[in-house]
């Protein structure tokens, strides 16, 4: 059974620009995304021609300066349009975030020369990035990456692993953390690596539970060399850039999580409308009333807590705090509504036929990427009482 498209959500936008940027956003969504989505994930199928059309349209960039190709939009904007993606397939909405992610460092951090030559490919010229922090034996633990950049002249040599990869093998280019000085976070340094640099490969994508169109991979870095124009930042602060790009993105992810719920939660309103038993509705029955009540207040006041810290970043205030409290309510809202989707759907949930089960299986990751929500619940504890004492 194809999958239903989700209902138009009643959105408080702030300008008529964004409001019809979320009507172009949501008619690609209808037209090209969640036709094919069901079909491409059970077949473990990237939808690159995809991510082109979006590159086109201007939604790869979008809270970007446009004096470089960016969409100059407000988070609280940007965020709405992940999740709106995300509601028809999560690959896609997901892809956009980690595009975004890995564009960060040279918008926020690049000298001008460098994001004058690179940010117009990377925001709207069809390119696709990668972000490259995790290592085999790095990953919550992200200070002890063992990447290592040495200098060779004006260039530098790179070696070593990156693990967990969304996009790796795929991607155009490579925002790489890399150590070039003393253990810990002191000594890493970020650097903007081509996607055909030699030396650089990708791993067979790992198999995966979930999310089977968005190749995740091990890149390995032989000795890749790139220049010294593409170190972005000062030597040793690419551990800041990494930890300001992830405040970011784990709202990206709440949004697209957000987006996964939604869809769940239209799914199974759409089945427990239409499915009879007893002579009615099952939307009828009291238990289930209140299932899909929970549901929905979930559901918005993730979107809620997500929408409140953006608009703190978009004003320039400190939100780290607020963006972990985000992506841990709402990946476990995501992961508490598509549970209870199938659970609505009984039998039918559980079989391919329906999109629920795709819905539960994607939303799992959501709670390990990008920090995991243990890792989230330490970084709203240290706002909140301070560091751990030793």
């Amino acid at each position: 059974m194809p999958d239903r498209a989700p209902q138009p959500v009643d959105r408080q936008l702030p300008t008529d620009e964004a409001r019809d940027l979320i009507s172009l956003v949501r008619d690609i969504a209808q037209r090209e995304v969640a036709p094919q989505a069901a079909e491409e994930e059970d077949a473990g199928r990237f939808p690159r021609e995809l991510f082109t059309l979006l590159s086109e349209s201007g939604l790869l960039g979008l809270p970007y300066d446009a004096e470089y190709g960016g969409g100059d939009q407000p988070y609280e904007v940007y965020l709405q349009v992940l999740e709106e993606l995300a509601a028809a397939r999560l690959t896609v909405g997901l892809g956009v975030s980690v595009h975004t992610l890995a564009s960060y460092a040279l918008a926020a951090y690049g000298a001008k020369e460098q994001q004058a030559e690179h940010l117009p490919a990377m925001l709207g010229g069809g390119l696709l990035g990668a972000y490259c922090l995790s290592e085999p034996a790095s990953g919550s633990d992200a200070a002890s990456l063992r990447t290592r950049a040495v200098r060779d002249g004006g260039d530098w040599v790179i070696t070593g692993t990156k693990a967990w990869i969304t996009h790796g093998g795929i991607a155009d280019f490579y925002t790489v953390m890399a150590r070039t000085g003393e253990e810990g976070p002191r000594g890493i340094t970020a650097f903007l690596v081509p996607g055909d640099a030699e030396g650089l490969s990708a791993a067979v994508p790992e198999k995966k539970m979930g999310m089977k169109g968005s190749p995740t991979a091990q890149v390995h870095l032989d000795g890749v060399r790139v220049p010294d124009a593409r170190r972005v930042g000062e030597e040793g602060q690419g551990f800041a850039i990494a930890l300001s790009a992830l405040d970011g993105g784990r709202l990206g992810i709440a949004a697209c999580a957000i987006g996964l719920a939604q869809a769940a939660l239209d799914e199974a309103l759409g089945y427990a409308t239409e499915r009879r038993q007893f002579g009615k509705p099952i939307a009828d029955f009291q238990g289930l009333r209140f299932m899909l009540a929970d549901m929905a207040t979930q559901i918005e006041a993730g979107r809620a807590l997500y929408l409140a810290a953006a608009r703190l970043r978009d004003a320039g205030r400190p939100f780290a705090k607020q963006a972990a409290m985000a992506k841990l309510h709402c990946t476990d809202t995501a992961m508490r509504v598509t549970t209870d989707a199938v659970q609505i759907l009984g039998g039918y949930g559980y079989t391919a036929d329906f999109p629920a089960e795709r819905y539960l299986r994607e939303a799992k990751v959501l709670q390990i990427v990008e920090g995991t929500n243990q890792i989230q619940r330490m970084v709203i504890a240290r706002h909140l009482a301070g560091p751990e004492t030793r």
